[in-house]
């Protein structure tokens, strides 16, 4: 009898895992396209949020820009009984920065954390640009609305805040407005160094810019697809993990690939008419976004934004030329669109805010074996249930398989050949909800004899 007890209390477990949070379905619902188009608009209205841009006005300019951003996000936490913490975060950039720095000023940040009840250091972080440009980036005098680019980011980040604020989280989440995006990312940059500081252990970032446009230069209409950039190996490894990858593999495995494929799963776990496309890129072709900066101090951040983009409305004087409208105008912001991408955001922070920490020091093993075997340190959290071991065609670019294996801190597969997949472990909350898929770091060392 008791052996039937534990078979059944297994089965309803495994079964637990395969089942929809229900909260998140209600954190979708709860994203508002009227409000993203009333904040798109708002700022729109400031006439240019260029960084060097008046700082005084109440009407334009970045200064009145950003202190609305801060003003929305104390509105917000007036809501919660005071659940965030609003402040600004900057830093001094002199004309010796840059070539795109015309005068001396301060790059002003808007941050709103929401902590976690774990009064734990782990964050995880959605962004948005507060800046602007037009053709000339060094014009901060003349209107540049930047509606789509990047209002439409910011605005789902306002717009994130304002619907998880309802709901506690096990860890930190925060809304963060950047500032000096078009300069050359100076804002994330001084704030993920500001993280490094604090000793922030952060899940991931991740970075909203242009998440509005539907309608691509190419003619292309598509209200459904979206990118998420990733860069595939962190540029912070060591010279022997690069080594070792010649052997090993885990040329797409790196911690903000694997961020990428969380989002991508959850999407098409909670919003199966959406279509995530991931690009195995840091970023477009030859260009930069405020992920970057994170990534450049070993933290695992993504950028997220449209899948079609309208260059006759990014970065262009606001004018006709032979039938041509330029300018980063409100009408060329599609609201819903940038509702659904702004929901995909807040299913990712919510997911990973509820998720526990991530197994440490994954090692595999199997080499010339018929078994593959995972050894992994357990995370620190009550809330865990188990963990989960996932793997895939080496050329498969989501998780294909998984088999959930208790509350254990190592694992054999029998039958599963090393030489053929990749592998991963997750961990698992008493709700279900997963950990980022951690690739092993290092070998399981066996002695064996080579054939």
């Amino acid at each position: 009898m008791k052996n039937v007890f534990i078979l059944s209390l297994l089965i309803i477990t495994q079964i637990s895992f395969s089942q929809t949070d229900e909260r998140i379905y209600s954190i979708i619902k709860d994203v508002s396209a009227k409000r993203i188009e009333s904040d798109i608009r708002t700022l729109a209205n400031f006439g240019t949020r260029n960084t060097f841009s008046d700082t005084v006005s109440s009407k334009r300019g970045i200064g009145a820009a950003r202190r609305w951003i801060k003003s929305e996000f104390e509105k917000t936490s007036k809501k919660c009984a005071d659940c965030l913490t609003v402040f600004y975060q900057k830093d001094f950039v002199t004309t010796n920065d840059g070539e795109r720095v015309p005068k001396d000023t301060w790059i002003v940040n808007v941050v709103a954390v929401q902590k976690g009840t774990k009064n734990s250091n782990r964050y995880v972080i959605m962004t948005g640009d507060i800046d602007t440009r037009n053709s000339d980036v060094m014009d901060y005098k003349n209107d540049a609305p930047g509606a789509n680019d990047n209002a439409s980011g910011m605005a789902g980040t306002i717009e994130a805040a304002r619907v998880l604020s309802k709901y506690k989280f096990d860890y930190n989440i925060v809304y963060l407005g950047l500032s000096g995006e078009e300069q050359g990312l100076f804002g994330g940059k001084g704030f993920a160094e500001y993280a490094k500081k604090n000793n922030w252990d952060i899940i991931g970032v991740i970075n909203n810019d242009m998440i509005g446009n539907i309608e691509g230069v190419d003619g292309v209409i598509d209200n459904r697809t979206f990118r998420i950039f990733s860069e595939p190996t962190p540029i912070t490894e060591t010279e022997k993990e690069k080594a070792n990858r010649r052997f090993y593999g885990g040329e797409v495995d790196g911690i903000s690939r694997q961020l990428a494929r969380y989002i991508h799963k959850t999407t098409l776990t909670y919003m199966p008419e959406m279509n995530p496309m991931m690009v195995y890129r840091l970023d477009r072709f030859g260009r930069g976004g405020h992920h970057r900066p994170f990534n450049d101090l070993g933290f695992a951040g993504v950028r997220l934004m449209e899948a079609h983009e309208n260059y006759n409305r990014q970065h262009q004087d606001i004018r006709t030329e032979n039938g041509i409208k330029y300018g980063d105008v409100v009408e060329g912001v599609n609201f819903g669109y940038a509702s659904k991408l702004t929901a995909v955001n807040a299913i990712a922070l919510a997911s990973l805010a509820w998720a526990p920490p991530e197994p440490k020091n994954v090692k595999i093993g199997g080499v010339v074996e018929p078994n593959t075997k995972l050894k992994w340190e357990k995370a620190e959290d009550s809330n865990i249930i188990g963990y989960k071991i996932y793997w895939r065609l080496t050329t498969s670019p989501q998780w294909e398989f998984s088999r959930f294996v208790g509350d254990v801190d190592n694992f054999e597969l029998e039958g599963i050949v090393i030489d053929n997949y990749y592998f991963g472990v997750a961990s698992v909350s008493k709700s279900g909800h997963e950990s980022v898929v951690v690739f092993p770091n290092d070998i399981i060392r066996t002695t064996f004899r080579r054939k």
